[in-house]
């Protein structure tokens, strides 16, 4: 079977689950209004890569399908 750029292949999974990229967004969100607060620390989240971090780890939390940490 051939497959054209613009066709997802069936046979090959999503890696992260919509569930888990809607977490991601509203963290990215969160963080582009000023609100994302650290865990932790409580400290206001300015980075990109860790607001994506923190959306994932609440997806996980959650139960969506995404890839375990490195």
């Amino acid at each position: 079977m051939e497959y054209s750029m613009n066709r997802i292949n069936p046979l090959i999974m999503a890696k992260y689950s919509k569930g888990a990229a809607n977490k991601v967004e509203k963290a990215m969100h969160e963080k582009n209004e000023g609100t994302l607060k650290s865990g932790r620390s409580g400290k206001k989240v300015t980075s990109r890569k860790q607001a994506i971090a923190i959306g994932l780890s609440e997806a996980r939390k959650e139960g969506a399908r995404v890839p375990k940490k490195k």
